[in-house]
């Protein structure tokens, strides 16, 4: 299982903290206690605590509980079946190493999140994936317009939009426009936490994001024209 996965890319230290973490309750012998009653579920407070203790299968319960939202945030933001697997392992190797530093402040959910994309972006960074320069394509600025849910309806895209064909174009984005998009439009960071995760300022931020709409509109006006010209041929 993914614990396996984990446990052979960790390095020493990862193992020697897990075995100290053995040494916690002395004389117990088993980190699962207390047993559950048959029948009853562990709460996710309760794995984040026995999965700290170093129990195995508390890790595999928040893995199975969390992987697909991890899996399909890295898909959205490197829009590359391979390297969200990869990432999505990378996260869940962080979680490993790093789940006794959760704290509580925040939901799990929430924490687990900010380390993935904080992954991602590390990911992106080493790839020194071009950015695009503010200055390119459209100028001028635009304020901040009300968040809409992925897929919605948005009157600036001048129509009826599909999932999928909306998908497609935010894969086609170039990776500095598409990591915005995603961060704001459809994860609902704020701009000034996109700032802080993604190292940059407010204002390129949301210059970045008012591109990244008119690329996704240019995007999608070439589908529709090449749609109504496949049809006038057909």
């Amino acid at each position: 299982m993914v614990l396996g996965l984990l446990k052979s890319r960790a390095n020493d230290t990862t193992q020697t903290t897990y075995a100290a973490s053995q040494r916690v309750r002395p004389g117990t012998g088993n980190l699962t206690e207390p047993r559950q009653q048959p029948g009853t579920e562990p709460s996710e407070a309760e794995l984040i605590e026995r999965a700290k203790l170093g129990d195995a299968e508390a890790f595999q319960a928040l893995y199975d509980k969390h992987k697909r939202r991890v899996y399909s945030l890295c898909l959205r933001m490197t829009a590359n079946t391979a390297e969200a697997e990869d990432l999505a392992q990378e996260a869940f190797l962080q979680l490993f190493r790093k789940i006794a530093t959760f704290r509580g402040e925040s939901a799990f959910s929430t924490w687990l999140h900010r380390l993935s994309v904080n992954v991602v972006l590390m990911h992106l960074r080493k790839k020194s994936l071009p950015v695009v320069s503010l200055e390119e394509t459209t100028q001028g600025t635009e304020e901040d317009s009300p968040k809409r849910d992925f897929g919605a309806d948005d009157i600036a895209l001048a129509g009826s939009i599909d999932r999928m064909q909306l998908q497609r174009a935010v894969d086609n984005l170039p990776p500095g426009y598409r990591t915005i998009f995603v961060l704001h439009d459809i994860e609902g960071y704020e701009h000034n936490e996109i700032a802080k995760i993604a190292g940059c300022s407010i204002g390129n931020s949301k210059s970045q994001l008012h591109k990244a709409r008119m690329k996704l509109r240019d995007l999608l006006q070439m589908n529709r024209a090449e749609k109504a010209a496949k049809s006038r041929v057909g």
